[in-house]
């Protein structure tokens, strides 16, 4: 089940509560206070996860509480530390406050964390109070309570490329096609539910995500059809692909549904409107596809690629070109200071292995075949004379 937007009740844990308490044992008239503090709550953290990739684990859950610290006792003894809870969460997810609407954090690289409720600090024990003007003190504090808050997660996918266009317009046969995805694929519109994402790997050194964003419709930024839904999704898309169908089953022009895509973009977010586009007219097996990728071309003044995902027509041409411009998209980023969003497991730096004792050092060379006395050590070698 693919959920991207949840809206949950976090509670951090609460402090334990300090001890008051005297010592009092035999042949020691004046034990003194010894009351423990108590232990601190647990606190609740967000982190980006690769491999995350819904929020279906938090789709059934209203409240997640974290656990509460233990009180302190007699004898010196505190209470117990609660453990901190972490919650995973995928890559792209905002957090935003329920309440009031902003966004609290943007976790948007892999290993990205922060505290979204803070646990509370554990009371002091009488102890905590004694000094050479109040040598039996009685008091003690209470454990502060945890933070509430409600938030809502969002996720909004990270892809380099992200497919735009009509139902039906070929974007899922072509995830499935140049990437081991495997939506689902059938000849009635907004068969694509949710986004899905695959990697297009042209060879060792070069790939890139890939996110099928499900069909748009006109009034799409207002709501209508799957609307704001999963136009979000195509927010961080750094490289939008345009799908044109050229004969579409509804018998609608296929040049205006071009530009009703466009327009639903730019009215939801005008920078949409100026992101990178390239542009490409799919099923061109079809007679008239030839025909609609001119007037695309004389509309839009730039080059329209014919590709079709049942034959591969195409297709080698159009993985380059869009790899090309991914590329440049990353050199620029780098150029810029900014970092390239890690986007699969593979991309993760690798730990060094660590190499054991009897492979490294002066064992490293010895074998069945080569032992120890089949070696010259150092110090029987001759020492060099001096000039």
């Amino acid at each position: 089940m693919f959920v991207d937007r949840v809206q949950i009740e976090l509670h951090a844990g609460k402090g334990g509560d300090g001890c008051s308490s005297m010592r009092r044992e035999k042949y020691i008239p004046r034990g003194g206070p010894d009351g423990g503090n108590g232990g601190h709550g647990a606190s609740l953290i967000l982190e980006a996860r690769l491999g995350v990739n819904s929020l279906a684990a938090f789709a059934n859950r209203k409240f997640i509480r974290a656990g509460n610290g233990r009180p302190g006792q007699g004898a010196m003894r505190h209470g117990r530390k609660a453990e901190d809870q972490t919650l995973f969460v995928p890559p792209g997810t905002l957090v935003i406050d329920a309440e009031q609407g902003f966004v609290i954090k943007d976790l948007k690289q892999h290993g990205d964390s922060f505290v979204v409720a803070r646990g509370g600090k554990g009371g002091k024990g009488n102890a905590h109070f004694k000094s050479s003007t109040n040598q039996a003190p009685r008091e003690f504090t209470k454990g502060e309570e945890g933070e509430v808050r409600i938030v809502t997660l969002e996720l909004r996918s990270i892809a380099d490329v992200g497919l735009v266009g009509k139902p039906n317009a070929g974007k899922s046969t072509l995830l499935s096609r140049i990437t081991s995805a495997r939506p689902e694929i059938a000849d009635y519109p907004f068969t694509t539910k949710h986004p899905n994402l695959g990697i297009v790997d042209l060879d060792e050194a070069r790939s890139f995500v890939l996110a099928d964003i499900p069909g748009l419709i006109e009034g799409a930024s207002e709501g209508l059809g799957l609307g704001h839904e999963f136009l979000r999704h195509i927010e961080r898309a750094g490289l939008l692909v345009h799908l044109v169908e050229p004969d579409p089953t509804d018998q609608s022009d296929p040049l205006e549904n071009y530009r009703a895509i466009r327009d639903e973009l730019s009215q939801y977010d005008p920078a949409l409107a100026e992101r990178e586009e390239i542009l490409a007219v799919t099923k061109c097996e079809l007679p008239q596809a030839a025909e609609v990728a001119e007037q695309l071309r004389e509309a839009t003044g730039r080059q329209v690629l014919l590709i079709s995902a049942m034959t591969g027509a195409g297709l080698n041409e159009f993985t380059e070109q869009v790899m090309t411009r991914v590329q440049q998209r990353r050199k620029a980023l780098l150029d810029a200071g900014e970092d390239i969003p890690v986007l699969r497991e593979s991309e993760q730096p690798s730990a060094k292995r660590r190499v054991p004792p009897h492979l490294r050092g002066a064992t490293a060379e010895l074998s069945d075949e080569h032992q120890a006395k089949d070696f010259e050590s150092t110090a029987d070698a001759p020492a060099k004379e001096t000039p």
